[in-house]
């Protein structure tokens, strides 16, 4: 396979953790005879300070080579972010439209963790049980986030209003993907809503539920997004299979379930489009780590495990680094972030979890 890769290594420790992810993909392209060309672009609050922009002309030109994209987390330590204008922040002048660039509008964000990890988690092992397996989908293209928004005095009164708008067509192709992917793995699909007050919620699951009747073989479950944050932390192996989020609920749990499993260093996540796609870490940039070698580049590295099932379909490489990547923690390895109770000797460095990383798969 020949293929180019964007690489947009982003602010903060995403270079250090990009190295880590580019030297899985570099193993396995040798084991595979796969022939990937990088191509390195700035992204984010110091493509701003260097080129003028978080998201500049050439950037989008790599992207638009590229047959997928692969990027780091962004954004700078806060008083730095407050010498950027609000309309070139990363969010809003590189993140946003970057998914409109691509209508990636199908979020996905493993949420894993075996039983034989629960030390991971600040909770209970018996809450922990046989371990949580949670793929949530998010869609990420509508919503709140893309709506007008408007500030100003309104009738003498100062006000604010952001508009959440959600069509048939939004709401059915990521419902869509959910039911898909429930039905690949056979299990339950869990649409999460707040349709008690909302009206855009009630008319999502009225599309979600027209959805459901075209996958009879899936289990479907509806659930209120404030009883779910709740059970997600009570009995989060409940939801266990596919859950399916709008995007301002969707960026609140699948944050929330980061905590659950012990750290967001633990959440790669796909951001896919129906042309184009692209692939990062959940987390944010840490600027107060950053340069010294101590991030954990799991959900890096596990971002290129999903670009090569999502985006490049080969399912069997994407296997081999998730493999890879739990077996350096049931090795008895951990990284700092996760590192209670593990004696020095086993904290590994950014580097050298990449290292072993790389070791294991060519084992």
């Amino acid at each position: 396979m020949q293929k180019i890769i964007a690489v947009l290594e982003g602010d903060g420790i995403g270079p250090e953790i990009m190295r880590e992810a580019l030297k899985v993909l570099k193993a396995v392209e040798e084991k595979h005879g796969h022939q990937f060309t990088l191509a390195f672009a700035p992204f984010g609050a110091g493509a701003y300070f260097s080129e003028g922009s978080p998201f500049p002309e050439q950037t989008k030109a790599v992207c638009d080579r590229a047959d997928a994209i692969l990027k780091g987390p962004v954004g700078l330590a806060v008083e730095r972010m407050n010498e950027i204008p609000q309309e070139f922040r990363p969010e809003v002048g590189a993140i946003l439209p970057l998914r409109k660039r691509y209508d990636t509008y199908a979020n996905y964000r493993p949420v894993r963790l075996p039983k034989a990890l629960a030390g991971f988690s600040p909770l209970k092992p018996e809450i922990i049980g046989e371990g949580i397996d949670i793929l949530m989908i998010r869609e990420l293209v509508g919503g709140i986030y893309f709506g007008k928004k408007t500030e100003g005095p309104a009738t003498g009164m100062q006000y604010a209003e952001d508009e959440c708008i959600y069509t048939d067509a939004q709401v059915r192709r990521v419902a869509v993907v959910a039911f898909d992917e429930a039905r690949k793995r056979q299990c339950k699909m869990i649409n999460i809503h707040k349709a008690n007050v909302l009206a855009t919620s009630r008319f999502w699951n009225a599309v979600v539920e027209e959805v459901a009747k075209l996958y009879p073989d899936v289990p479907y479950q509806s659930v209120l997004v404030d009883s779910a944050a709740y059970q997600l932390v009570i009995k989060p192996a409940m939801f266990n299979g596919v859950c399916l989020l709008e995007n301002m609920m969707g960026d609140i749990l699948t944050d929330q379930a980061g905590g659950v499993i012990g750290s967001l260093g633990l959440m790669p996540s796909a951001c896919v489009g129906p042309e184009k796609s692209y692939f990062e870490p959940a987390h944010g940039s840490a600027p107060d780590i950053a340069g010294q070698n101590i991030a954990n580049p799991y959900s890096m590295i596990g971002s290129v495990a999903l670009m090569f099932d999502k985006s490049l379909n080969l399912p069997s490489e994407a296997k081999e680094i998730w493999d890879a990547l739990f077996a350096v923690f049931e090795r008895g390895y951990t990284t700092s972030e996760l590192s209670s109770g593990y004696a020095p000797d086993k904290i590994l460095s950014t580097s050298a979890f990449g290292d072993m990383v790389v070791a294991i798969i060519k084992e």
